[in-house]
């Protein structure tokens, strides 16, 4: 019997606080900050891929009406943004002399900041 295939996918390239850029789709060229990474493979950015959202009126939002909040972006079509390139890069991992792994940009070699969240 064949095993069923899971919808989780893990996101290895980007982590939550990074600055990323959109490389696909129609907000193509976009840039933000990486608000959260969901389960199925899907990122949240922080003023990308804006959506509507048509809202009850609740105790908490006594008025109701037309929200704006952010969607969710397959993490394939975002790349990470270097400040020294001021591109969207790759990133590859590198070790420093104490044996830490560190994200470092693929053409200047300059580290990515690391989030401490």
């Amino acid at each position: 019997m064949a095993k069923l295939a899971t919808a989780t996918r893990r996101v290895k390239h980007i982590r939550r606080g990074d600055n990323v850029v959109v490389t696909k789709g129609r907000e193509k060229g976009k840039r933000g900050k990486v608000k959260r990474i969901l389960k199925n493979g899907r990122v949240e950015v922080e003023k990308v891929m804006m959506i509507k959202r048509h809202t009850k009126p609740t105790q908490k939002n006594p008025q109701g009406g037309i929200v704006d909040k952010e969607g969710t972006i397959a993490a394939a079509n975002l790349a990470l943004f270097c400040d020294s390139c001021a591109k969207a890069r790759r990133s590859r991992k590198e070790f420093d002399e104490n044996g830490h792994k560190h994200r470092v940009c693929v053409s200047c070699g300059n580290r990515f900041p690391e989030q401490r969240m």
